[in-house]
Protein backbone atom coordinates (compact mmCIF):
# COMPACT_ATOMS: atom_id res chain seq x y z
CA UNK A 1 0.00 0.00 0.00
CA UNK A 2 1.21 3.42 -0.75
CA UNK A 3 2.45 5.85 1.62
CA UNK A 4 1.16 9.33 1.01
CA UNK A 5 3.56 11.98 2.09
CA UNK A 6 3.17 15.80 2.54
CA UNK A 7 4.60 17.78 -0.67
CA UNK A 8 6.32 20.72 -1.14
CA UNK A 9 7.65 23.05 -4.05
CA UNK A 10 11.33 22.19 -4.99
CA UNK A 11 12.22 25.80 -4.32
CA UNK A 12 11.44 25.65 -0.50
CA UNK A 13 14.06 23.23 -0.36
CA UNK A 14 16.53 24.28 -3.17
CA UNK A 15 18.61 27.52 -3.27
CA UNK A 16 20.34 28.52 -6.64
CA UNK A 17 23.93 29.11 -6.17
CA UNK A 18 25.15 31.93 -7.26
CA UNK A 19 29.18 30.87 -7.08
CA UNK A 20 30.34 32.86 -9.80
CA UNK A 21 34.33 32.51 -10.21
CA UNK A 22 36.70 34.57 -12.55
CA UNK A 23 38.93 32.23 -14.89
CA UNK A 24 42.56 32.15 -14.80
CA UNK A 25 43.37 31.53 -18.38
CA UNK A 26 46.72 29.16 -17.50
CA UNK A 27 44.59 27.07 -14.89
CA UNK A 28 42.90 23.73 -15.59
CA UNK A 29 39.71 23.07 -15.31
CA UNK A 30 37.08 20.43 -15.08
CA UNK A 31 33.66 20.98 -17.12
CA UNK A 32 30.94 18.85 -16.30
CA UNK A 33 28.35 17.52 -18.50
CA UNK A 34 24.77 15.91 -17.33
CA UNK A 35 23.69 12.66 -19.10
CA UNK A 36 19.68 12.14 -20.00
CA UNK A 37 17.88 9.45 -18.87
CA UNK A 38 19.16 9.76 -14.84
CA UNK A 39 22.95 8.43 -16.21
CA UNK A 40 24.56 10.77 -14.24
CA UNK A 41 26.93 14.03 -13.90
CA UNK A 42 30.60 13.07 -15.28
CA UNK A 43 33.33 14.90 -16.34
CA UNK A 44 32.57 16.69 -20.21
CA UNK A 45 36.63 17.24 -20.57
CA UNK A 46 39.91 19.46 -18.94
CA UNK A 47 40.67 22.23 -20.21
CA UNK A 48 42.50 25.41 -19.85
CA UNK A 49 41.17 28.68 -19.05
CA UNK A 50 42.14 30.57 -22.34
CA UNK A 51 39.96 27.76 -24.02
CA UNK A 52 37.13 28.38 -22.42
CA UNK A 53 34.72 31.19 -23.96
CA UNK A 54 34.00 33.08 -21.33
CA UNK A 55 36.29 34.60 -18.52
CA UNK A 56 33.81 33.74 -15.55
CA UNK A 57 32.26 30.15 -14.36
CA UNK A 58 29.52 28.95 -12.03
CA UNK A 59 31.67 26.46 -9.54
CA UNK A 60 30.53 23.17 -8.75
CA UNK A 61 30.59 21.95 -5.29
CA UNK A 62 30.35 18.19 -4.38
CA UNK A 63 26.57 17.63 -3.07
CA UNK A 64 24.43 20.27 -5.11
CA UNK A 65 22.26 19.48 -7.33
CA UNK A 66 22.68 19.79 -11.36
CA UNK A 67 19.79 20.29 -13.92
CA UNK A 68 20.43 20.32 -17.76
CA UNK A 69 17.99 23.48 -18.81
CA UNK A 70 18.26 21.76 -22.41
CA UNK A 71 17.60 18.27 -21.67
CA UNK A 72 15.70 18.29 -18.28
CA UNK A 73 12.81 16.92 -19.96
CA UNK A 74 15.11 13.84 -20.86
CA UNK A 75 16.30 12.80 -17.30
CA UNK A 76 19.39 14.87 -17.15
CA UNK A 77 20.00 15.74 -13.94
CA UNK A 78 21.56 14.43 -10.73
CA UNK A 79 24.28 15.02 -7.70
CA UNK A 80 27.57 16.81 -8.34
CA UNK A 81 30.09 14.06 -7.64
CA UNK A 82 32.79 14.17 -4.81
CA UNK A 83 35.34 13.87 -8.29
CA UNK A 84 34.10 16.94 -9.20
CA UNK A 85 33.91 19.25 -6.68
CA UNK A 86 34.91 22.52 -7.69
CA UNK A 87 34.58 21.98 -11.59
CA UNK A 88 33.22 24.64 -13.83
CA UNK A 89 29.73 24.70 -15.20
CA UNK A 90 27.71 27.18 -17.97
CA UNK A 91 24.29 28.89 -17.26
CA UNK A 92 23.12 26.36 -19.05
CA UNK A 93 23.62 23.94 -15.67
CA UNK A 94 21.84 25.88 -13.26
CA UNK A 95 23.11 24.16 -9.65
CA UNK A 96 21.32 24.00 -6.58
CA UNK A 97 21.93 23.84 -2.60
CA UNK A 98 20.07 21.56 -1.07
CA UNK A 99 18.65 22.32 2.21
CA UNK A 100 19.87 19.23 4.31
CA UNK A 101 18.00 19.78 7.56
CA UNK A 102 15.02 19.27 5.63
CA UNK A 103 15.56 17.19 2.33
CA UNK A 104 18.21 14.29 1.73
CA UNK A 105 20.56 15.17 -1.34
CA UNK A 106 21.03 11.51 -2.16
CA UNK A 107 16.98 11.04 -1.59
CA UNK A 108 16.67 14.15 -4.35
CA UNK A 109 19.49 12.56 -6.69
CA UNK A 110 17.43 9.21 -6.67
CA UNK A 111 14.00 10.58 -6.81
CA UNK A 112 15.52 12.65 -9.94
CA UNK A 113 16.01 9.39 -12.13
CA UNK A 114 12.28 8.79 -11.43
CA UNK A 115 9.74 8.68 -14.43
CA UNK A 116 7.43 11.04 -12.18
CA UNK A 117 10.17 13.55 -11.77
CA UNK A 118 11.03 13.56 -15.68
CA UNK A 119 7.69 14.13 -16.13
CA UNK A 120 7.31 17.33 -14.01
CA UNK A 121 10.24 18.35 -15.79
CA UNK A 122 9.04 18.31 -19.21
CA UNK A 123 5.99 20.24 -17.28
CA UNK A 124 8.49 23.26 -16.38
CA UNK A 125 10.03 23.09 -19.65
CA UNK A 126 8.47 25.64 -22.32
CA UNK A 127 9.73 27.04 -25.82
CA UNK A 128 9.12 26.06 -29.43
CA UNK A 129 10.25 22.61 -31.07
CA UNK A 130 13.90 22.26 -30.92
CA UNK A 131 14.24 25.45 -28.30
CA UNK A 132 12.20 23.36 -25.11
CA UNK A 133 14.21 24.82 -22.04
CA UNK A 134 13.92 24.42 -18.46
CA UNK A 135 12.01 26.92 -16.70
CA UNK A 136 13.67 27.78 -13.90
CA UNK A 137 10.99 29.51 -11.86
CA UNK A 138 8.40 26.51 -12.95
CA UNK A 139 10.72 24.07 -11.86
CA UNK A 140 11.44 25.97 -8.29
CA UNK A 141 7.21 25.56 -8.23
CA UNK A 142 7.18 21.54 -8.79
CA UNK A 143 5.75 19.54 -5.83
CA UNK A 144 7.71 16.53 -4.34
CA UNK A 145 6.61 14.38 -2.00
CA UNK A 146 8.94 14.81 1.03
CA UNK A 147 8.76 12.12 4.00
CA UNK A 148 10.33 12.62 7.07
CA UNK A 149 14.34 12.80 6.83
CA UNK A 150 14.57 9.95 8.72
CA UNK A 151 12.46 8.01 6.35
CA UNK A 152 14.03 9.92 3.38
CA UNK A 153 17.59 7.94 4.50
CA UNK A 154 16.27 4.68 5.32
CA UNK A 155 14.83 4.72 1.67
CA UNK A 156 18.16 6.11 0.30
CA UNK A 157 19.93 2.77 1.98
CA UNK A 158 17.38 0.13 0.91
CA UNK A 159 17.73 1.81 -2.93
CA UNK A 160 21.21 1.69 -2.49
CA UNK A 161 21.81 -2.09 -1.41
CA UNK A 162 19.06 -3.05 -3.99
CA UNK A 163 21.20 -1.00 -6.64
CA UNK A 164 24.29 -2.89 -5.51
CA UNK A 165 23.12 -5.91 -5.78
CA UNK A 166 21.85 -5.52 -8.97
CA UNK A 167 25.06 -4.25 -9.99
CA UNK A 168 26.91 -7.45 -8.75
CA UNK A 169 24.60 -9.35 -11.22
CA UNK A 170 25.51 -7.37 -13.97
CA UNK A 171 29.25 -7.69 -12.87
CA UNK A 172 28.58 -11.84 -13.12
CA UNK A 173 26.62 -11.13 -16.52
CA UNK A 174 29.92 -9.77 -17.84
CA UNK A 175 32.20 -11.96 -16.49
CA UNK A 176 30.42 -14.89 -18.35
CA UNK A 177 30.61 -13.02 -21.37
CA UNK A 178 34.54 -12.61 -21.22
CA UNK A 179 34.93 -16.02 -20.08
CA UNK A 180 32.62 -17.47 -23.30
CA UNK A 181 34.70 -15.13 -26.00
CA UNK A 182 38.13 -16.40 -23.80
CA UNK A 183 36.74 -20.22 -24.46
CA UNK A 184 36.20 -19.57 -28.14
CA UNK A 185 39.52 -18.32 -28.63
CA UNK A 186 41.38 -21.54 -26.26
CA UNK A 187 39.51 -23.82 -28.05
CA UNK A 188 40.77 -22.60 -31.12
CA UNK A 189 44.20 -22.97 -29.90
CA UNK A 190 43.43 -26.33 -28.70
CA UNK A 191 41.90 -28.05 -31.92
CA UNK A 192 45.04 -26.65 -33.50
CA UNK A 193 47.47 -28.29 -31.19
CA UNK A 194 45.99 -31.70 -31.21
CA UNK A 195 46.17 -31.70 -35.41
CA UNK A 196 49.75 -31.41 -34.92
CA UNK A 197 49.82 -29.08 -38.13
CA UNK A 198 53.54 -27.44 -38.84
CA UNK A 199 53.47 -23.87 -38.23
CA UNK A 200 54.46 -21.33 -41.85
CA UNK A 201 55.51 -18.51 -41.82
CA UNK A 202 52.45 -15.85 -43.01
CA UNK A 203 54.31 -13.82 -45.51
CA UNK A 204 55.65 -17.03 -46.94
CA UNK A 205 51.96 -17.82 -48.75
CA UNK A 206 50.81 -14.79 -49.17
CA UNK A 207 53.29 -13.41 -51.39
CA UNK A 208 54.37 -9.84 -52.35
CA UNK A 209 50.70 -8.43 -53.07
CA UNK A 210 49.13 -10.44 -49.84
CA UNK A 211 48.42 -7.09 -47.52
CA UNK A 212 47.24 -4.02 -48.18
CA UNK A 213 46.44 -0.76 -45.86
CA UNK A 214 43.32 1.30 -46.20
CA UNK A 215 42.50 4.05 -47.22
CA UNK A 216 42.64 7.14 -44.71
CA UNK A 217 39.97 9.88 -45.91
CA UNK A 218 37.79 11.90 -43.34
CA UNK A 219 33.71 11.55 -43.34
CA UNK A 220 31.92 13.93 -45.31
CA UNK A 221 28.78 14.47 -47.20
CA UNK A 222 27.34 10.96 -48.72
CA UNK A 223 27.30 12.67 -52.10
CA UNK A 224 28.45 10.25 -53.99
CA UNK A 225 27.58 7.20 -52.06
CA UNK A 226 30.93 6.39 -50.99
CA UNK A 227 31.23 4.98 -47.40
CA UNK A 228 34.07 3.61 -45.26
CA UNK A 229 33.88 1.37 -42.15
CA UNK A 230 34.38 2.34 -38.86
CA UNK A 231 36.90 0.82 -36.71
CA UNK A 232 33.92 -0.92 -34.47
CA UNK A 233 32.87 -2.51 -37.91
CA UNK A 234 35.25 -5.94 -36.84
CA UNK A 235 34.05 -7.13 -33.93
CA UNK A 236 34.60 -10.77 -32.93
CA UNK A 237 35.72 -12.36 -35.90
CA UNK A 238 33.18 -10.71 -38.34
CA UNK A 239 32.77 -7.47 -40.18
CA UNK A 240 29.64 -5.38 -39.96
CA UNK A 241 29.38 -3.67 -43.15
CA UNK A 242 26.51 -1.44 -41.92
CA UNK A 243 28.64 -0.15 -39.24
CA UNK A 244 29.94 2.51 -41.83
CA UNK A 245 29.81 6.54 -42.40
CA UNK A 246 29.74 8.03 -45.79
CA UNK A 247 33.10 9.69 -47.51
CA UNK A 248 33.91 12.42 -50.10
CA UNK A 249 35.47 10.04 -52.47
CA UNK A 250 33.97 9.30 -56.03
CA UNK A 251 33.54 5.72 -57.13
CA UNK A 252 36.69 5.25 -58.96
CA UNK A 253 39.37 6.36 -56.64
CA UNK A 254 37.15 4.14 -54.47
CA UNK A 255 37.32 0.59 -56.20
CA UNK A 256 41.41 -0.27 -55.37
CA UNK A 257 39.50 -0.17 -51.51
CA UNK A 258 36.25 -1.66 -52.04
CA UNK A 259 35.01 -4.82 -49.13
CA UNK A 260 33.80 -7.37 -50.89
CA UNK A 261 31.78 -10.16 -49.44
CA UNK A 262 34.55 -13.39 -48.18
CA UNK A 263 37.35 -10.33 -47.86
CA UNK A 264 39.67 -11.00 -44.65
CA UNK A 265 40.79 -7.87 -42.63
CA UNK A 266 42.79 -7.64 -39.40
CA UNK A 267 42.78 -4.37 -37.56
CA UNK A 268 46.22 -2.59 -37.57
CA UNK A 269 45.84 0.01 -34.29
CA UNK A 270 43.17 0.57 -31.74
CA UNK A 271 43.11 2.63 -28.33
CA UNK A 272 42.64 -1.00 -26.43
CA UNK A 273 45.46 -3.73 -26.85
CA UNK A 274 42.91 -6.67 -26.89
CA UNK A 275 41.17 -5.21 -29.83
CA UNK A 276 44.71 -4.29 -31.63
CA UNK A 277 45.34 -7.31 -34.18
CA UNK A 278 42.01 -8.53 -34.12
CA UNK A 279 40.84 -10.37 -37.60
CA UNK A 280 37.43 -10.53 -38.87
CA UNK A 281 36.23 -11.86 -42.00
CA UNK A 282 33.04 -9.98 -44.06
CA UNK A 283 30.11 -12.18 -44.42
CA UNK A 284 27.46 -10.54 -46.01
CA UNK A 285 27.43 -7.85 -49.56
CA UNK A 286 29.14 -4.31 -49.02
CA UNK A 287 28.02 -1.51 -51.53
CA UNK A 288 30.63 0.91 -52.14
CA UNK A 289 32.01 0.54 -49.01
CA UNK A 290 36.00 0.94 -48.65
CA UNK A 291 37.98 -0.43 -45.88
CA UNK A 292 39.85 2.29 -43.83
CA UNK A 293 43.74 3.21 -43.31
CA UNK A 294 43.41 1.19 -39.86
CA UNK A 295 42.39 -1.98 -41.38
CA UNK A 296 44.97 -4.42 -42.80
CA UNK A 297 43.64 -6.43 -46.12
CA UNK A 298 44.72 -9.88 -45.71
CA UNK A 299 44.56 -11.51 -49.43
CA UNK A 300 45.04 -15.39 -48.92
CA UNK A 301 45.53 -18.14 -51.13
CA UNK A 302 42.39 -19.96 -51.66
CA UNK A 303 44.06 -23.45 -52.27
CA UNK A 304 46.58 -23.34 -48.99
CA UNK A 305 44.20 -21.22 -46.46
CA UNK A 306 40.52 -20.91 -45.29
CA UNK A 307 39.48 -17.78 -44.54
CA UNK A 308 37.34 -18.51 -41.57
CA UNK A 309 40.32 -20.63 -40.56
CA UNK A 310 42.42 -18.39 -40.67
CA UNK A 311 40.46 -15.64 -38.54
CA UNK A 312 39.57 -17.64 -36.31
CA UNK A 313 43.44 -19.00 -35.52
CA UNK A 314 44.79 -15.43 -36.17
CA UNK A 315 42.33 -14.60 -32.82
CA UNK A 316 42.94 -17.90 -30.63
CA UNK A 317 44.90 -17.21 -27.57
CA UNK A 318 48.22 -18.24 -28.97
CA UNK A 319 48.37 -16.31 -31.51
CA UNK A 320 47.22 -13.04 -29.35
CA UNK A 321 49.75 -13.55 -26.58
CA UNK A 322 52.19 -12.67 -29.81
CA UNK A 323 50.74 -10.20 -31.47
CA UNK A 324 50.21 -7.86 -28.20
CA UNK A 325 53.54 -8.70 -27.21
CA UNK A 326 54.36 -7.24 -30.61
CA UNK A 327 51.94 -3.97 -30.68
CA UNK A 328 53.61 -0.43 -29.85
CA UNK A 329 52.23 2.17 -28.73
CA UNK A 330 52.37 5.74 -29.72
CA UNK A 331 49.91 8.89 -28.94
CA UNK A 332 47.51 6.24 -26.84
CA UNK A 333 46.92 3.70 -30.28
CA UNK A 334 48.56 0.71 -30.08
CA UNK A 335 49.87 -0.28 -33.24
CA UNK A 336 51.03 -3.19 -35.51
CA UNK A 337 51.76 -3.77 -39.09
CA UNK A 338 52.37 -5.34 -42.36
CA UNK A 339 55.64 -6.37 -41.46
CA UNK A 340 54.02 -8.19 -38.08
CA UNK A 341 51.90 -10.70 -40.02
CA UNK A 342 54.69 -11.25 -42.85
CA UNK A 343 56.76 -12.55 -39.41
CA UNK A 344 53.92 -14.07 -37.87
CA UNK A 345 53.93 -17.83 -37.74
CA UNK A 346 50.67 -19.76 -38.08
CA UNK A 347 49.94 -23.35 -37.88
CA UNK A 348 48.71 -24.81 -41.12
CA UNK A 349 47.03 -27.86 -41.56
CA UNK A 350 45.67 -29.44 -44.67
CA UNK A 351 42.89 -27.75 -45.79
CA UNK A 352 40.64 -30.72 -44.72
CA UNK A 353 42.01 -30.33 -41.71
CA UNK A 354 41.45 -26.72 -41.35
CA UNK A 355 37.09 -27.32 -42.49
CA UNK A 356 36.85 -30.11 -39.52
CA UNK A 357 38.39 -27.32 -37.17
CA UNK A 358 36.32 -24.48 -37.86
CA UNK A 359 33.05 -27.00 -37.85
CA UNK A 360 33.73 -27.72 -34.58
CA UNK A 361 34.19 -24.01 -33.97
CA UNK A 362 30.80 -23.05 -35.29
CA UNK A 363 29.39 -25.91 -33.15
CA UNK A 364 30.88 -24.38 -29.94
CA UNK A 365 29.95 -20.87 -31.47
CA UNK A 366 26.13 -21.89 -32.16
CA UNK A 367 26.46 -23.09 -27.89
CA UNK A 368 27.87 -19.68 -27.17
CA UNK A 369 25.16 -17.77 -29.60
CA UNK A 370 22.58 -19.84 -26.88
CA UNK A 371 24.37 -18.29 -23.79
CA UNK A 372 24.83 -14.91 -24.89
CA UNK A 373 20.75 -14.95 -25.74
CA UNK A 374 20.20 -15.97 -22.25
CA UNK A 375 22.14 -13.19 -21.16
CA UNK A 376 20.36 -10.57 -23.52
CA UNK A 377 17.34 -11.29 -21.55
CA UNK A 378 18.88 -11.26 -18.09
CA UNK A 379 20.57 -7.74 -19.02
CA UNK A 380 16.90 -6.70 -19.99
CA UNK A 381 15.47 -7.76 -16.64
CA UNK A 382 18.06 -6.39 -14.79
CA UNK A 383 17.94 -2.94 -16.18
CA UNK A 384 14.07 -3.03 -15.80
CA UNK A 385 14.82 -3.66 -12.05
CA UNK A 386 16.14 0.18 -11.35
CA UNK A 387 12.78 1.96 -12.52
CA UNK A 388 10.71 -0.81 -10.55
CA UNK A 389 13.12 -0.34 -7.41
CA UNK A 390 12.58 3.59 -7.85
CA UNK A 391 9.13 3.37 -8.46
CA UNK A 392 8.83 1.34 -5.07
CA UNK A 393 10.67 3.56 -2.84
CA UNK A 394 9.16 6.74 -3.73
CA UNK A 395 5.41 5.50 -3.38
CA UNK A 396 6.39 4.27 0.03
CA UNK A 397 6.38 0.83 -0.71
CA UNK A 398 9.91 -0.20 -0.74
CA UNK A 399 10.44 -2.15 2.44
Amino acid sequence: MSVVWPTIPLGDVLRRSENVIPLDPEKTYKEVTVRINGKGVVERRLVQGVEIASDRRYKAKSGQFIISRIDARHGASGLIPADLDGAVVTNDFPLFDVAKERLDPAFLGWMSKTSSFVELCKHASEGTTNRVRLSEARFKALKIPLPPLEEQRRIVARVEELVAKVGEAHGLRQAIANDTHALHSAMASMLVGVSGSNHVRLGDILGKSGLRNGKSIKSGPPETGVRCLTLSALREGRVDVSNSKPVPMQRNDAEPYLVRKGDVFVVRGNGSKSLCGRAGIVMDYADATIFPDLFIKVILPPDLVYSRYFVCIWNSACMRSWIESEAKTTSGIWKINQGHLEAARIPLPPMTEQLRIVGELDALHAELDRVKALQQETTAELDAMLPAILDKAFKGELV
